[in-house]
């Protein structure tokens, strides 16, 4: 098995916030990234394509072909945007990277021709990362909904 990494950035802002909780609560919880202005980062993303080499191009999958999928898939609906308000596919998800990886996941497993999607993983900072990969039921992650609880950045 041979595995290929593309990486790309984008940058994107967003807050942590559960309507379920009050808003000291949510301060407890999630720090000053809860609050409801928000605050950007700088994101940079690694998607993992494992599978054999073609033995006419030598590649698991053309990296021209990934690059287009990853800046239609992530860049073009998350670049300069506010997470919260701007992403669909974020809506009732506090936009941590946890569930920043799943959603990536999630638009880009269907759109691998060649190779299966073997991880996903995003840096919100050089410190902090998420990374999904298969569960070991062959089942693709998920993101978990707005109750959801994340710890402090």
């Amino acid at each position: 098995m041979i595995r290929v990494t593309r990486k790309i950035e984008f940058s994107a802002a967003h807050f942590y916030h559960n309507p379920n909780l009050s808003v000291e609560e949510n301060r407890r919880i999630f720090g000053k990234c809860s609050n409801l202005h928000g605050h950007g980062h700088n994101y940079t993303v690694e998607v993992t394509v494992a599978g054999e080499a073609d033995p006419a191009t030598g590649m698991v999958l053309n990296l021209k072909e990934l690059k287009e999928i990853l800046e239609r898939e992530i860049c073009d609906r998350m670049d300069h945007r506010h997470l919260n308000y701007e992403v669909p596919e974020l809506a009732g998800q506090i936009p941590t990277c946890e569930n920043l990886a799943a959603v990536i996941w999630r638009l880009v497993e269907p759109k691998i021709s060649q190779g299966r999607l073997d991880r996903v993983r995003v840096y919100e900072s050089p410190e902090i990362f998420a990374e999904c990969t298969l569960e070991p039921n062959g089942n693709a992650p998920h993101s978990a909904g707005s109750g959801a609880k994340a710890e402090s950045r």
